[in-house]
């Protein structure tokens, strides 16, 4: 992982002081900073406030750099789509780990990482498209069992205790899936991850080393004599949009800026359901028609054409990370906005038609495999059918808004999940337009009907498929392979703590109301993107760096176009903007050393 600098990076800088002096003066003197010198607006420009580009901002500053930080949204929603995360980071042999009794290693997580992966498109190739992606793999769960945990602690971050087990596979050793729980939810959620960074930039910008530049959108990479120089764009009107919510696109004037590098971090396309139907691919059938939206609208994708224009080489644009558990938000903070359920294993799952999945379709197992079985029934929503028992324990809600205990480390409100329903997801279901709840399994079924104006679900179908599972509980054996999977997850103590109802019949009558919950696709992460090396400079069409051009986070497939390959194994998204931001951040300090 060098640091390698920007071959003729100084001699540009000098050309362009000469150069562009006069004209810098003429057209950019509404736009430069105090610190500005001739035709050199910066050291370094950084396109995206997000977790991803505080986190390079904070090593470039740090390592004494002058830098402008662009985003086209207002001050309100510094830190981007991390602020609205559950706080999840993936880490390996964690004091968290071996305090709950789990026996992690490198070479399992490596086994595991490889297993869900599946790099398959020119790993040993270096003009592949998995070539860097497998690279930044090795590096990432490198760091993840090493000094990823030490370090973001020195930073201030702390973690639950209970370490959670996401993404739990499709039943083989070396296939997907985390062997053991990894999922390390940072105390404070979302915006303690934020947090560390944000405040390092601040510190940077009162000692004059970091400039904010808000609603500065980019529409063009500025090169020269093929090295990207600057960035040009409109600058939008002024906004006073809470986090989150739609900022006007009126423009109000132009600028250009300067730098000999520019780190691009904008994120993914989650809210561009056009841009995701045009890149679903084939393997996962259908693209729905119908789906709900886990971003804010300003996740647009809108720089990665952008950077495609300005020699940058975007691999694996059909990879892409879609959840199957999403609801619609009775109370939307963007378009569309949807919330997801991260579930418990307990819950039966069953398609649109009232057909119960089969394995590796279990809550909490295979992500994507469940989306295309979704999309393989016909239809764009699926069922859980569950008890006020399972949900009272196995139910948790994405996003920091969800979980106000956590996010405002009120440990008294925390520890009353023992003994009730989390207020959040009670509400969900007193008010989500995707929640039935009745007494008996005839009413849920007929709510179900009416919820969706057709007859689909058949009573006496499900009464079977339900009695059925029922009746595999009698033994602490079983044929029935989620029934196995909750008593597994049982014998893990952190499951069994917060995370798994002990286990019982659907159809117990002590154990309801019956629930029954509809369940939308939630658009959310892109897998592919720029293609980088390991120190974040985006690779051309031949493989090769273009001068003065890095990329990191989202935008970056969260390192080398697609760390995660075909699936993620979660807690992996927030650690990769991290881990992909610090290495951008410091080989573009270390190519602008003078």
């Amino acid at each position: 992982m060098q640091n390698t600098p920007v071959p003729g990076s100084l001699t540009r800088r000098r050309a362009l002081t000469v150069a562009g002096g006069v004209l810098a003066a003429a057209t950019l003197a509404q736009t430069l900073p105090a610190f500005a010198a001739g035709s050199q607006d910066a050291d370094a420009i950084v396109v995206g406030h997000g977790l991803a580009g505080l986190v390079a901002t904070a090593e470039l500053a740090a390592a004494g750099r002058k830098v402008l930080l662009l985003d086209q949204e207002p001050e309100a929603s510094l830190g981007g789509q991390a602020f609205w995360s559950f706080g999840g980071l993936f880490m390996v042999d964690s004091v968290e780990q071996r305090l709950m009794g789990v026996k992690d290693s490198k070479d399992l997580a490596w086994q595991d990482w490889l297993g869900t992966a599946g790099f398959d498109r020119g790993v040993t190739d270096p003009a592949g498209e998995d070539h860097w992606g497998h690279k930044w793999a090795e590096a990432y769960v490198d760091f993840a069992a090493g000094e990823k945990r030490s370090w973001l602690a020195s930073l201030g971050m702390q973690w639950f205790p209970v370490v959670g087990w996401a993404e739990r596979g499709g039943g083989r050793a070396d296939g997907h899936g985390n062997s053991v729980p990894r999922f390390h939810v940072t105390w404070g959620t979302g915006p303690a991850v934020v947090e560390p960074f944000e405040k390092k930039v601040r510190a940077a910008v009162a000692d004059g080393k970091v400039t904010f530049r808000f609603r500065h959108r980019v529409d063009e990479l500025v090169t020269t004599n093929g090295a990207v120089t600057g960035v040009r764009g409109a600058v939008l009107e002024p906004s006073n949009a809470a986090r989150g919510t739609s900022s006007s696109r009126t423009v109000v004037g132009d600028f250009e800026l300067r730098a000999p590098v520019v780190v691009v971090t904008s994120g993914g396309i989650g809210a561009n359901h056009d841009l995701i139907r045009q890149n679903w691919p084939a393997r996962l059938g259908t693209a729905p028609k119908f789906m709900v939206t886990g971003v804010p609208a300003h996740v647009d994708g809108r720089m990665l054409a952008i950077t495609r224009k300005a020699g940058g080489r975007i691999v694996n644009p059909d990879r892409m990370w879609h959840y199957t558990e999403g609801l619609r938000n009775y109370d939307p903070i963007w378009p569309g906005h949807g919330i997801r359920i991260l579930p418990g294993p307990s819950s039966m799952w069953f398609d649109a038609t009232g057909q119960r999945f089969d394995s590796p379709d279990i809550p909490g197992y295979d992500t994507l495999h469940t989306l295309k079985s979704i999309t393989a029934s016909g239809y764009d929503y699926s069922w859980f059918v569950t008890t006020q028992k399972i949900m009272a324990k196995e139910f948790a809600l994405s996003g920091s808004e969800q979980n106000p205990d956590l996010t405002n480390k009120d440990i008294l409100k925390l520890l009353s999940r023992i003994w009730q329903t989390p207020e959040p997801i009670e509400r969900f279901k007193n008010r989500g337009a995707d929640f039935v709840v009745a007494s008996t399994l005839p009413e849920l079924v007929t709510g179900m009907n009416r919820l969706t104006g057709t007859d689909l679900i058949d009573l006496t179908s499900l009464k079977r498929q339900i009695e059925a599972r029922d009746r595999e509980i009698n033994n602490p054996y079983t044929k029935d392979a989620q029934v196995m999977g909750i008593r597994n997850a049982l014998t893990y103590i952190g499951d069994s703590l917060s995370r798994t109802a002990p286990i019982h019949r659907i159809l117990d009558t002590s154990a309801g109301p019956l629930i029954a919950v509809r369940l939308n696709v939630l658009t959310r992460k892109t897998l592919g993107g720029l293609q980088t090396d390991l120190s974040g400079r985006v690779l051309d069409a031949s493989g090769q760096p273009v001068p003065g051009l890095y990329a990191a986070g989202e935008v970056a497939g969260f390192g080398g176009g697609g760390v995660h390959g075909y699936r993620s194994m979660e807690g992996t998204f927030l650690g990769g903007c991290i881990f992909s931001g610090r290495q951008a951040g410091r080989a573009a300090a270390g190519a602008t050393a003078t």
